[in-house]
C-alpha cells in the first residue's frame, strides 16, 4: 500500500462524512439554499488566496527546480482557474466590492488556513503536500460522486463540472504521486507528522461544509445577534 493509499484509508470515515454532508448532497440535488453557497464562495475565495500562497511556499521549499516550477504552476492555476470561477460566481450571486471590503473570515476558514501555514513554515515540502492534498483530492472525489447530478441551478452545475474535470484530475494525481515519492525518502517520524497534517486537513474540509451550511459566525457576534433578538421580543 502506498503512503497516499494509507492516508486515504485512514481518512475514509471523515471523507464519507463530507460526501453525505447536506451542503454537498443538496448542492447535487439543486436544493441548497443560495445564501449558503454565496457564503461559501466568499469564504472559499479567502481560503484559496491563502492556499495559493502555501503552494508558493512549497515551490520555495522544493529541492529541485522542476518541482519548484510545478508547485509555482499549481499556485498560478489556483489564481487563474479557481479564483476566476469564484469571480464568475460572485457576479452571479450579487457579491459586491463592499461585501469583499467588509469580509471577515469565519472561524473555520481562519483556522484551516492557519493550519496550512503552520505545516508550511514548520515542515518541508512533504508536510505542505500532505496538508493541501485533501483539498485537491476530496474535491475531485466529490466531483466524481456528483457528476451524474443535474441540479437545475446553473451555478451548481458549473461547480460540479469544475471539480469533476479531467484537467482537475490530472493536478490531483500529480500531487498524489509527489507525496508518495517524498514519503519514500523521509523518516518514519516525518511520515507520521505528514499523516497528521492530512487527517487534520480532512477534518477541516468537513468543517468547511458545516461552516457554510450553518452560516458560521464568530461566537460573540452570535451572542450579540441573539441579545438583540431577545431585546426586540421584550419591547
Amino acid at each position: 500500500m502506498s503512503f497516499s493509499q494509507l492516508l486515504r484509508k485512514e481518512a475514509n470515515s471523515i471523507w464519507e462524512a463530507s460526501f453525505h454532508h447536506p451542503f454537498v448532497t443538496k448542492l447535487g440535488e439543486g436544493s441548497l439554499d443560495l445564501r449558503c453557497f454565496r457564503y461559501y464562495v466568499l469564504q472559499d475565495s479567502y481560503y484559496l488566496s491563502h492556499f495559493a500562497r502555501v503552494q508558493a511556499l512549497g515551490a520555495a521549499k522544493a529541492v529541485d527546480l522542476q518541482t519548484t516550477g510545478r508547485m509555482a504552476h499549481h499556485a498560478q492555476n489556483t489564481y487563474q482557474a479557481e479564483l476566476s470561477l469564484h469571480r464568475n460566481f460572485s457576479e452571479k450571486l450579487g457579491i459586491t466590492e463592499k461585501d469583499k471590503d467588509t469580509f471577515v473570515p469565519a472561524p473555520t476558514a481562519y483556522a484551516y488556513t492557519s493550519h496550512l501555514y503552520r505545516a508550511a513554515y514548520e515542515g518541508h515540502l512533504g508536510d505542505i503536500i500532505a496538508a493541501i492534498l485533501p483539498c485537491y483530492w476530496l474535491y475531485y472525489e466529490i466531483g466524481e460522486h456528483l457528476k451524474e447530478s443535474k441540479p437545475e441551478e446553473p451555478i451548481y452545475q458549473e461547480w460540479i463540472a469544475a471539480y469533476g474535470s479531467d484537467w482537475f484530475r490530472t493536478l490531483v494525481e500529480e500531487q498524489i504521486a509527489r507525496l508518495d515519492a517524498i514519503a519514500e525518502t523521509v523518516t518514519e517520524s516525518d511520515r507520521e507528522r505528514m499523516k497528521q497534517h492530512f487527517i487534520i486537513s480532512s477534518q477541516y474540509e468537513y468543517s468547511f461544509w458545516e461552516m457554510a451550511y450553518t452560516l458560521e459566525d464568530w461566537p460573540v457576534n452570535e451572542k450579540e445577534k441573539q441579545r438583540g433578538f431577545n431585546e426586540g421580543l421584550s419591547i
